[in-house]
């Protein structure tokens, strides 16, 4: 018990250290207002012959449980090369609106496919996941404009289980991540998004996360006419909540990671 404490708090202490790293970054725009994330996802894990799938329609709102003005719906194959190791191929739609004009249709449409690479590390009481990301995507906005551009992702994902010593029915678990989001042909740092949240894996198929999400945009400094704008950036805070669905059982431990 007195160990379960110990991470209890050392994992409070990376908590309120990264949120405070939060606000720093954006502490020069004006407080963001809180929104919400609310994700679905269907999964089905790779068994003996190793091939899986996954489906997820996700909703968020500009505001605490209200102005929805965003939508995605995604799919995608996935292949367990062994317990630590999985390849996946997937795309997906994503709708932008104005929250006050939704009968008006979406800003943007975007369509996304993308490559995936998972590495899963269990280290006795915690688990790592690395996940690293190609994408490619087809923008059609509402003035008429359809620009591609490419992005590279990364995601360091941390689990720590509370009540029991590995994630399995009936455990409670804290999950942390960080995802990074580069354009590879600049500006490089578009994107940062932190996450931190607890979550309870009911059984062998259902597990719920409530938790924080801060995402942050990042535009490029300039120089124009002699004058120089450094780096903008501009955060959101936003209550998370998933559901995730596996529709069969495997025998190994699963990380319950958020598909996006």
């Amino acid at each position: 018990m007195n160990k379960i404490l110990v991470r209890i708090g050392l994992t409070v202490s990376l908590f309120i250290s990264v949120q405070l790293a939060s606000h720093a970054q954006t502490s020069l725009t004006s407080p963001a207002p809180w929104g919400s994330w609310f994700i679905g996802t269907v999964v089905l894990p790779g068994g003996e012959k190793k091939w899986g799938g996954f489906a997820e329609v996700q909703f968020r709102s500009n505001a605490l449980f209200q102005q929805v003005f965003y939508n995605e719906l995604k799919g995608g194959v996935t292949y367990d090369i062994n317990k630590n190791f999985t390849a996946a191929i997937a795309g997906g739609r994503y709708a932008t609106y104005d929250y006050k004009e939704l009968s008006d249709g979406p800003l943007n449409i975007e369509g996304r496919l993308w490559e995936q690479f998972t590495i899963n590390q269990y280290l006795s009481r915690l688990r790592f996941e690395h996940r690293y990301r190609v994408e490619q995507r087809w923008f059609s906005f509402r003035d008429g404009t359809h620009p591609y551009r490419n992005r590279i992702r990364y995601r360091l994902n941390m689990f720590i289980p509370l009540n029991n010593s590995s994630l399995k029915e009936k455990t409670y678990f804290i999950s942390i991540f960080d995802e990074i989001f580069l354009n590879p042909i600049g500006p490089t740092f578009e994107r940062n998004r932190l996450f931190a949240g607890l979550g309870y894996q009911v059984n062998k198929h259902v597990t719920v996360q409530l938790g924080w999400v801060n995402q942050t945009n990042y535009s490029p400094a300039t120089f124009d006419q002699g004058i120089f704008k450094p780096i903008a950036h501009s955060g959101k805070n936003n209550v998370f909540i998933s559901l995730n669905y596996r529709l069969n059982s495997v025998a190994s431990e699963k990380l319950p990671s958020q598909v996006d």
